[in-house]
């Protein structure tokens, strides 16, 4: 069985665009925006360029670290830096291991110098755990085949 790309596992979600947020948004802005849309980060741009990702954790782990953050601050001043991204070529399991080894739960999806989309570690689980339920059970199969 051939291995999911990323690219294919971005198609088989229901939502592709990823959602952004300007360097200058207000926290209070961004947080609002992963709210209403149930989502955990956003991609920060500046003029069409990633250069972070926002995310609940930064706010959370910022805010208990420096009591001077707070909702009128800037998402640059809390946002991920630098990105870790991956190619839409390559596979899932590739990116389950940056995302492990990076300690990072989502993961932008850069084709050249384009975002193509975001991945979760969340979308990631999902497809490994899909794959490896379709191995079992083309295995189970060819023993029973193999066995009459």
């Amino acid at each position: 069985m051939a291995l999911t790309t990323v690219l294919q596992l971005l198609e088989s979600k229901p939502y592709r665009e990823p959602l952004t947020v300007a360097p200058s948004a207000s926290v209070r802005e961004a947080l609002s925006l992963m709210a209403g849309k149930d989502i955990g980060a956003l991609l920060v741009l500046d003029e069409g360029r990633l250069v972070g990702i926002f995310s609940e954790r930064d706010y959370v782990r910022r805010v208990i670290g420096k009591k001077e953050i707070n909702l009128d601050s800037l998402v640059r001043e809390l946002m991920s830096n630098p990105v870790y991204f991956i190619s839409p070529d390559r596979p899932v399991d590739e990116a389950m291991a940056l995302m492990s080894d990076r300690h990072v739960r989502h993961l932008p999806v850069m084709d050249g110098g384009r975002l193509v989309g975001v991945i979760s570690i969340g979308d990631v689980v999902k497809q490994t755990i899909l794959e490896k339920d379709t191995s079992i059970q083309s295995l189970e199969e060819y023993i029973w085949v193999n066995m009459l």
